[in-house]
């Protein structure tokens, strides 16, 4: 019987748009979007320790502003780096309903700014039962223990939840220790998925 059910938060509760930051960086250094892509998400490897939770916030900041040459200021970067989402009203309706019957958990590979400027801020958040962020689990999906780390929050068995990801292969890392996944393609397909496993809407 399932109990609960756990949401991804990046283009699952919001949209994410990074190349909205990536503009914002350009217009504060000589480099071109795709030039900071290419240094920022695939040479450095800073998104990810910084999601990690093995950089701070500071170490982020100062380590992107030497590698790109940044003529930004902290809290100008910091609007940068966050103002990247947009709220799916489709799920917060969801998560509302839900509520009344299931306990309600955020699973998310994050960060610390984020989740302090974005996360918390979400008009959904005070209806989390359970929050795991990697940045604090200090391990991102699909590794075993973030998912582990939500269930004993919970205080539940695998087979009592369900996850929900835009990323198939985190998806596939839940199944893997036993939580019914989903892999959200879009709103009328989720509906479609939940029932499938009885879950009442």
């Amino acid at each position: 019987m399932i109990r609960a059910i756990i949401f991804d938060y990046g283009n699952v509760i919001s949209r994410v748009d990074n190349n909205l930051f990536l503009k914002r960086l350009s217009a504060s250094c000589e480099k071109s979007i795709a030039e900071l892509h290419s240094l920022i998400y695939e040479d450095s490897g800073l998104p990810v320790q910084y999601e990690t939770g093995l950089i701070t916030s500071d170490e982020f900041y100062n380590r992107i502003s030497e590698l790109c040459l940044l003529k930004m200021k902290r809290p100008e970067f910091i609007r940068a780096f966050t103002d990247i989402f947009t709220p799916v009203e489709e799920t917060a309706r969801l998560i509302r309903k839900l509520k009344a019957d299931y306990k309600i958990a955020l699973l998310s590979n994050t960060n610390e700014w984020d989740f302090e400027y974005e996360i918390r801020k979400n008009k959904s958040f005070h209806l989390f039962d359970s929050v795991t962020l990697s940045f604090m689990v200090k391990e991102m999906k699909p590794g075993r223990k973030i998912y582990l780390d939500a269930l004993g929050k919970l205080n539940l068995k695998p087979e009592e939840c369900v996850y929900i990801d835009d990323i198939r292969e985190y998806a596939d890392a839940a199944a893997a220790v036993g939580i019914a996944a989903i892999h959200y393609i879009s709103h009328e397909q989720l509906l479609k998925s939940l029932e499938e496993l009885d879950v009442r809407i």
